[in-house]
């Protein structure tokens, strides 16, 4: 019979594909804040890498960029893409594997995400709500 696998219920993944992950994304951002990889359109900027997520057989890495501020992110990946096989020798010298993993580089949107939920909460109509929910607990207390 044949050997199945578990869906992991986590929502990045395994725990070993987490694990992983977080070795890769340490592994990308000292390679980025050394500045190894030399491109011009990567000079001057600092570029956060907040989460690597590995594929269940750790053979493809999608790693998740922010270039300080937000600027220039087109130029940044595009600069990141083009030097991708360096960045995957790097990664494999450094992380111990049995196989170095492909790469793709992403935008990390969960900043703008955060940023639309902030300012929506800010919004007089949810102002309005929060100020009758906490009216409606204080009376009932009481």
């Amino acid at each position: 019979m044949p050997r199945q696998h578990k869906k992991s219920s986590a929502a990045g993944g395994s725990q070993r594909q987490l694990r992983v992950g977080e070795i890769v994304r340490h592994a990308v951002a000292d390679i980025l804040s050394q500045g190894s990889v030399h491109d011009p359109d990567l000079e001057g900027h600092i570029i956060t890498v907040p989460e690597v997520r590995m594929s269940p057989d750790l053979k493809l890495a999608t790693i998740y960029v922010m270039p300080l501020g937000g600027r220039d992110m087109e130029i940044v990946i595009a600069a990141l893409e083009r030097n991708k096989k360096f960045v995957r020798g790097e990664v494999a010298r450094r992380v111990n594997l049995k196989f170095a993993p492909d790469i793709r580089f992403r935008v990390d949107e969960r900043f703008d995400e955060a940023e639309r939920i902030e300012k929506l909460l800010r919004t007089p109509a949810v102002q309005r709500d929060l100020a009758a929910d906490s009216q409606d607990s204080q009376d009932s207390k009481e």
